[in-house]
């Protein structure tokens, strides 16, 4: 951390002194990280859908409450588990009831970071700021952040009351609260219904076959157009003996009339 560009509180612990100084460098510096858990809250989420259709990665499920959702791009590595078998994205059929449950566990944690430094007072700028000598007899400087009191044998003083040739421990602890917020998802299936047999007696399946009529094959013959005269049924000779002998018949008769007169 770059402590030129940031002020932080250091409380400095020693059988004679206690003061808070910032580290204006990086060197030197030791770092300690902890983590405290608090109570963690599960969520649990499920939902239910069938699948209407499934293209390539892209996978659209209808859901209980009739709306459609697509998921685009499903992995290869996702997997269903259906029927005691795993399946992936490719071996799911339309008609198939999935259902996804989805675990949140969020659980609050409070990082707890601790920088110290140790050295001997080598010279003092009060208000602003204290130069350490370290152990690795290098030496660098703290700045004081303005309004700071220090305690000094049981008594508060300000950065006036610091000394050269006092050994002093700089600590820096941070706590930031934070968030841990993990997610588990499992979908599970069901394989669709098999369909209804059909009912004793009835045809499963009716074929109709077209034949194929050659291009260069003479059209069918249409049937004759039933004639609208009346077929001969007799020869015409009966009808002129008929009138031969009416004929006859008066003749006769005419020449009876005359003989009577």
């Amino acid at each position: 951390m770059n402590f030129l560009r940031r002020k932080a509180s250091f409380r400095l612990l020693t059988a004679t002194a206690c003061l808070t100084l910032v580290v204006s460098v990086r060197a030197q510096v030791k770092t300690e990280t902890s983590a405290k858990s608090g109570q963690s809250t599960t969520q649990v989420q499920v939902e239910r859908g069938e699948v209407v259709t499934v293209t390539g990665n892209d996978l659209v499920v209808k859901m209980e409450d009739g709306t459609l959702r697509h998921f685009a791009n499903v992995p290869e590595s996702a997997r269903v588990m259906v029927d005691g078998k795993e399946l992936g994205i490719h071996d799911l059929k339309p008609g198939m009831k999935l259902e996804r449950t989805i675990t949140t566990t969020t659980t609050p944690k409070t990082i707890t970071t601790v920088q110290s430094v140790t050295g001997t007072v080598w010279h003092v700028t009060p208000p602003n700021s204290v130069i350490l000598r370290l152990e690795d007899n290098s030496t660098q400087r703290f700045h004081i952040p303005k309004g700071q009191k220090f305690m000094v044998n049981g008594k508060e003083t300000d950065a006036w009351g610091l000394r050269q040739g006092m050994k002093i421990s700089a600590t820096k602890v941070v706590e930031a609260p934070q968030t841990v917020v993990e997610k588990q998802s499992k979908v599970t299936g069901t394989m669709p219904p098999p369909p209804t047999p059909p009912p004793p007696g009835q045809p499963i399946l009716v074929a109709v076959v077209a034949v194929p009529v050659p291009a260069s094959a003479p059209p069918p013959a249409s049937a004759p157009e039933p004639s609208k005269t009346l077929p001969k049924t007799g020869s015409p000779l009966p009808f002129l003996g008929f009138l031969g002998a009416l004929t006859l018949a008066i003749g006769l008769g005419l020449r009876a009339v005359r003989l009577d007169r």
